[in-house]
């Protein structure tokens, strides 16, 4: 492929990706009153292939949020409501008995979906988180013996309230290194707040929501964001940045490898958003917290100090320097 013919394909892609993101942005915008950030970090994290974790207190539009991306794309959608009595097979599937066959058959469980919305996440017990562990990873369930392959684009969109509200259980470290992004909702300014008013307060914005893309297409905006390119000193700059994290004094544990890669996948899809065709340091530097933060245990010390992670990787961000090459 000539250098002209490989320009033309990034100009092509770049441009399916900014109408596929304006469609999405402007319908998910309608029901998400004065949250545009919020909006363009959980498209970020869907052209990047990744799941997202929207943690806040109850009432300011987490489920509402995951819902309207589901609505937005013409693809299947399944929703687990999280107790304390679901169990794992409820969520990845069981193994039936066919009285005609004398067979077993396996039913597939909420999981195999192209957007699983999983409402209040922590509110299910340790066992039942862990069954999405092969989901979110691998795209794929194992049941009896048998692999069964998850539909593309897939993509887990799960919220939970904070650990200190009474009833909920806290994430397993493995469980949030899944996730390729924590945001939180907040509450809405007084203007967005009298406008939710004005349009939710009859019916629901959501009912007349009606898909702006489809799953073909989302897949093909995955692909081109996988083409956004990268430069040694970038990467250099992620891995620094990383590795910053698992020597520093203010945390317990720091990033995973696993958090590396969201980091830079994540990356070349804000760039993309952007209009380039290469990741810059200040895309990193724009998602670090959202990728890096929630996986990162704080040390005892942090903790007295009423620091939280997020502020954490904000200080690792100014401490890291950025090679020359990466500018």
């Amino acid at each position: 492929m000539t250098t002209d013919t490989a320009g033309r394909d990034i100009d092509t892609a770049l441009e399916l990706i900014h109408d596929v993101a304006t469609r999405l942005a402007g319908a998910m915008g309608r029901v998400i009153e004065g949250k545009d950030e919020v909006v363009r970090t959980t498209i970020t994290v869907l052209f990047a292939s990744g799941h997202l974790l929207i943690e806040d207190v109850p009432g300011v539009g987490k489920t509402m949020l995951a819902k309207s991306l589901a609505r937005s794309i013409d693809a299947t959608v399944r929703r687990i409501q999280f107790t304390p009595d679901l169990l794992p097979s409820d969520v990845t599937g069981v193994s039936v008995f066919n009285q005609d066959a004398r067979t077993f058959e396996f039913r597939p469980g909420a999981i195999f979906a192209n957007v699983v919305v999983g409402d209040e996440i922590n509110r299910a017990s340790p066992k039942t988180q862990s069954a999405l562990l092969e989901s979110m990873e691998e795209r794929q369930v194992t049941a009896d013996g048998t692999t069964y392959r998850l539909q593309e684009p897939f993509i887990v969109m799960a919220t939970q309230n904070p650990i200190e509200m009474e009833g909920t259980y806290p994430l397993p470290e493995a469980q949030r290194d899944r996730f390729m992004a924590r945001i939180s909702m907040g509450y809405p300014s007084p203007r967005a707040e009298l406008e939710l008013l004005e349009t939710h307060g009859a019916r629901s914005p959501l009912e007349s929501l009606t898909p702006v893309t489809d799953a073909a297409t989302v897949v093909s905006v995955i692909e081109a964001v996988t083409r956004v390119h990268a430069s040694p000193a970038v990467r250099q700059y992620i891995v620094d940045l990383v590795d910053r994290s698992r020597s520093s004094t203010a945390l317990r544990l720091g990033a995973s490898p696993r958090a590396g890669l969201h980091l830079l996948r994540a990356s070349r899809a804000h760039a993309a958003l952007e209009g380039r065709d290469h990741v810059i340091p200040d895309d990193v530097q724009a998602l670090a917290v959202a990728v890096l933060a929630h996986r990162l245990m704080p040390s005892s010390e942090t903790q007295l100090a009423r620091r939280t992670t997020s502020e954490v990787v904000s200080d690792l961000l100014r401490q890291t320097p950025v090679p020359p090459a990466a500018r």
